[in-house]
């Protein structure tokens, strides 16, 4: 099936952890690290993305990051198709700020 932009999602991956503690701030930049490792970029602090060729691969993802869990916090996965996530306005204050086109797909036939 030939990639568009209902098929294509993003997994979107809000966090709220806390860091009082030694061991807590270890948690959380360990959570964090995974994160990245997995191929989630920072889009706002707390707020994390990837970009799926699939549901399938974003479904991969998605046990990666479950499989990561700190022991405490609050933990949101959300899974947004391309579409969607392209209907998206950002703003910095009062100034609309273009949104970025998603990363270009290898296709082989």
């Amino acid at each position: 099936m030939r990639l568009n932009e209902y098929r294509i999602v993003w997994v979107l991956v809000l966090f709220d952890l806390p860091t009082e503690t030694e061991k807590q701030r270890r948690n959380y930049l360990r959570f964090r690290k995974e994160l990245l490792k997995d191929g989630f970029s920072m889009f706002q602090f707390s707020i994390y993305m990837r970009h799926c060729s699939s549901y399938e691969n974003a479904k991969v993802h998605i046990k990666r990051v479950k499989n990561n869990l700190p022991p405490q916090g609050n933990i949101g996965i959300l899974m947004i198709t391309d579409k969607q996530f392209g209907m998206m306005e950002i703003y910095y204050g009062k100034e609309k700020i273009p949104t970025n086109p998603p990363p270009q797909q290898l296709e082989l036939f």
